[in-house]
């Protein structure tokens, strides 16, 4: 299975002026797709789904954007073209792991961290933190088992003589060669994962959503509507069909199969083509 992987992230209704603000500030950038629910967009050359869901649900810094980049200018470009209107986190500054780091909430909700390090990289990052604090590592191991051509490519802990020793300060994985970043996240922190940032996978076959929906819904995973579940960590994923956007754009049975995922918790595919 090489499955699509990709963030989703809920706006309020702005989507597309978000899509439009990031493409302002990183390269190799465009928006794909531009309907009244889905703005399609790449930062970079990296896939993003912007939902259009209105007030119900919000972004926090549980899954934010790791930005990797090779130069101290670079970070500061990045950084003041993000800041307008957002709530910073953690100045950008000097801090033991890098000679320049910061972490911020822009205007739209969607957090980033923007670091000076060895590559110029963006990949999401998952934060476990509250009653998930700990299960970094835990996490991982599952994701890389879930999906085909994964594993976990770099560990840091925090140290030993620290309360926090032995769990994970900074660790690199990729799920399907989609690379991603988990964290442990000691302290008090008034957020968890949400339905604010989700993951979607595309899926080639029934097989195949059957799979990630059975493997996601397991062992204290939840199943949600339309194609939404949450995992026994809490973060939600979308399993959906790779050719959805055909199937409810057919003009012949669109609507129709639209109206039939809407019932639905996993898609069933064959019941979307014969709507």
């Amino acid at each position: 299975m090489t499955n699509e992987i990709y963030p989703c992230l809920w706006f309020d209704m702005n989507a597309k002026e978000a899509a439009e603000f990031y493409g302002s500030v990183f390269s190799n950038s465009k928006i794909t797709v531009n309907t009244p629910m889905v703005v399609m967009f790449e930062l970079n050359g990296k896939k993003i789904m912007g939902l259009n869901g209105g007030p119900m649900f919000k972004m926090n810094p549980s899954i934010s954007m790791f930005v990797h980049c090779t130069s101290a200018d670079e970070c500061t470009r990045i950084w003041n073209g993000l800041s307008g209107g957002a709530t910073v986190l953690m100045q950008l500054d000097k801090y033991p792991w890098s000679e320049q780091y910061g972490w911020l909430q822009d205007k739209f909700g969607f957090t980033w961290q923007i670091m000076k390090g060895e590559t110029d990289n963006m990949l999401p990052s998952l934060l476990f933190t509250g009653s998930q604090l700990g299960k970094a590592q835990e996490a991982m191991d599952f994701y890389t088992a879930v999906f085909e051509n994964s594993a976990v490519s770099k560990k840091n802990y925090y140290p030993d003589d620290t309360p926090f020793g032995g769990k994970i300060s900074y660790a690199e994985f990729d799920l399907n060669q989609y690379p991603l970043v988990a964290m442990d996240g000691p302290g008090e922190h008034k957020f968890t994962f949400s339905e604010g940032v989700s993951f979607v996978v595309n899926c080639g076959s029934q097989k195949e959503i059957d799979h990630y929906w059975n493997k996601f819904t397991a062992d204290g995973g939840e199943e949600s509507m339309c194609g939404w579940c949450k995992d026994k960590f809490g973060v939600f994923w979308q399993i959906v069909p790779a050719n959805i956007g055909q199937l409810i754009g057919n003009p012949n049975n669109g609507q129709r199969a639209m109206q039939a995922l809407l019932k639905m918790k996993k898609l069933d595919i064959a019941a979307l083509e014969n709507a």
